[in-house]
């Protein structure tokens, strides 16, 4: 099959344009040294903020369920949360 050197070169060719294709599917970029560096999803980005922000809110509510003194502190924590957005 790879008996003159056209061959080869379109096998070597068709090998690293597949490649680059997987490489673009999984999001994997190179940098100028050749390393390989995850690409950035600002999707993604978005999803762990507002994941943190969800967790911040039920550690407030968490906290808001078990205190002893729920009267003002409710009133107080439910303003905050409400005010944060």
């Amino acid at each position: 099959m790879f008996d003159n050197p056209f061959s080869m070169v379109v096998a070597i060719v068709l090998i690293v344009s597949i490649a680059g294709i997987m490489r673009a599917k999984y999001g994997i970029r190179r940098d100028r040294h050749g390393n390989e560096l995850p690409i950035r999803d600002p999707d993604a980005d978005r999803l762990r903020d507002e994941l943190k922000a969800l967790k911040e809110r039920v550690a407030v509510l968490e906290r808001i369920a078990t205190e002893n003194n729920r009267g003002v502190t409710l009133d107080r924590e439910i303003e905050a949360l409400r005010h944060r957005d």
